[in-house]
């Protein structure tokens, strides 16, 4: 059994307990954090049931573009797989689209495969963890199959959000690319007759979103990553988060300096391999436990319907859940992704969309789901009592309440003897994964904000680099609360802003399927 030093409400891993100012000023800021979480998460009542507004934004948006785009998630699916392998890389070179405009010719900074990576490292991270887990103690086994509908559902809103990111990118005379959903609020509500509605959305993203990269993308990750070294290997030096800290900030910063192309060279080689890595470890602990197979799956959907966990508002609570934490792990709808997929080399704004709507997938339909079966082949088979879930925790034999990463790293282990190193591994990986590219995120917002100096870009790389070491050092729950609700905060001016722009990303779809066509034909 893991040996656990402290642990919060929240049921993640934490160091161990702190005194001092961090906690003076953590109670002072929590009242404002727990506003701030409670707006974002504001509920309106359906059928007896509080149910989140931004669930229902995303959902609703979600929907709407699956049916509007024909199913493009499903029936674009083996085009998206082709793009990526770079199928249509020469015919994107040779044809020309004048309707495009300047801002989506091919001067982008990287390629395909490039840029699926980097958006992919800044989604694939602790969640497909932690909130995996979160999603199980409170709804139990049913809570999977929605979060697999509502990855499944999120792949069309990534098309949409990554087609327009390309379109509306701005690219200076030096090459460098300038992409996200500040920009295609801003120029395309613009290009509509809403200038001023634009500019403020596109505001209101970039302020979040730097918001988010400090806190959500960068602080919680290093703080989460510290806590699983610092549990696993048993360290008691006081000062060993700030040293984790600044191997963590030196490391990104190695990685940063060099901007997307360097970002894009380090994502291209890590998150395969981090991947592979979580992914096949996970699948040999399923296959250990094929007899139990069967019934997990059967539990999923037979509990998506008539659930049995101690949750208040049956099924509808559970999709809840499962959409909740969905959207925490791969962000579709918060637009993040857009700005890494702004800076891919591509005439076509559609073709990055294809290649946007896998990252969903991998992330809540593969991953997610493995995640989710070696917790429940684990509860299966004793690891917990089912149903004993209390503050998004469960309680252990010997009085021990997990959640979050100790769940999932408890299942690792309980499977096989040491393997919970190998998710110690994982979550370093994934945690800088995410840190790099959130730090593009979170640089690109700032410089929309202040401008695009040498002076605003060191400015901000060296305050990312500062909550690096943070993040690891203390143990400011408020901040990360709050700053992780604003991950959440972007889906509000994104999908606001992706219900008026939908019809532009229509038409770029349509330019792209012509050129395919087109190239088709000529071969025969």
């Amino acid at each position: 059994m893991l040996q656990l030093q402290n642990i919060q409400k929240t049921g993640f891993l934490v160091q161990n307990e702190q005194i001092g100012l961090d906690e003076q000023i953590n109670e002072a800021f929590m009242p404002f954090a727990i506003w701030w979480e409670n707006l974002i998460f504001s509920e309106v009542s359906i059928l007896g049931m509080g149910i989140p507004i931004v669930l229902i934004l995303l959902l609703s948006g979600a929907l709407f573009f699956t049916i509007y785009f024909g199913f493009v998630n499903i029936r674009r699916f083996p085009l998206a797989i082709n793009v990526v392998r770079g199928r249509f890389d020469e015919i994107e070179k040779i044809e020309e689209d004048s309707s495009i405009g300047p801002s989506a010719s091919h001067s982008g900074e990287v390629n395909h495969f490039q840029a699926l990576t980097t958006a992919v490292s800044g989604t694939v991270g602790l969640g497909n963890i932690a909130m995996v887990a979160v999603a199980i103690s409170i709804g139990g086994p049913g809570a999977t199959f929605w979060m697999i509908i509502a990855g499944l559902l999120g792949m069309s809103t990534k098309f949409v959000e990554c087609t327009l990111g390309v379109k509306f990118r701005d690219i200076d005379t030096n090459g460098n690319v300038f992409g996200g959903p500040m920009y295609y609020l801003s120029r395309g509500l613009h290009n509509m007759g809403y200038a001023t509605v634009g500019k403020v959305l596109g505001a209101v993203f970039a302020i979040l979103c730097v918001g988010a990269s400090l806190g959500g993308g960068n602080a919680f990750q290093t703080n989460q990553a510290a806590a699983q070294i610092i549990s696993r290997f048993n360290i008691e030096s006081t000062s060993s988060g700030t040293l984790i800290g600044v191997l963590f900030a030196i490391l990104v910063g190695l990685v940063i300096i060099g901007g997307i192309k360097r970002i894009a060279k380090v994502t291209e080689k890590v998150v395969p391999f981090m991947a592979a890595l979580y992914v096949f470890s996970a699948l040999i602990i399923v296959f250990m436990n094929f007899d139990k197979l069967g019934l997990a799956v059967q539990l999923i959907f037979e509990e998506a319907f008539t659930p049995r966990a101690t949750i208040s508002g049956g099924f509808v609570a559970v999709m809840i859940q499962g959409f909740r934490r969905a959207a925490f792990s791969n962000e579709a709808g918060a637009g993040s992704a857009a700005i890494a997929h702004s800076a891919v080399k591509t005439n076509y704004a559609a073709s990055e969309g294809l290649v946007g709507l896998l990252e969903p997938f991998i992330d809540t339909v593969v991953i997610c789901t493995i995640t989710a079966l070696v917790i429940i082949i684990f509860n299966i088979d004793g690891g917990f009592v089912y149903g004993n879930v209390m503050n998004q925790q469960v309680l252990m034999a010997d009085g021990t309440r997990l959640g979050g990463v100790n769940l999932t790293s408890m299942a690792f282990e309980n499977s096989i003897p040491g393997a919970s190193y190998v998710l110690v591994l994982a979550v370093v990986l994934f945690a800088f994964s995410t840190i790099i590219s959130w730090s593009y995120y979170g640089l690109q917002s700032w410089k929309y904000l202040f401008g695009r100096s040498k002076f605003s870009d060191l400015t901000y790389k060296i305050l990312f680099l500062v909550f690096t070491v943070l993040g690891a050092a203390i143990t400011l729950d408020a901040v990360i609360k709050f700053s992780d609700a604003m991950i959440l905060a972007l889906v509000f001016p994104n999908i606001i802003g992706l219900f008026f722009l939908f019809p532009m990303a229509k038409k770029e779809l349509k330019t792209y399927l012509n050129l395919i066509a087109k190239s088709k034909n000529e071969q025969l």
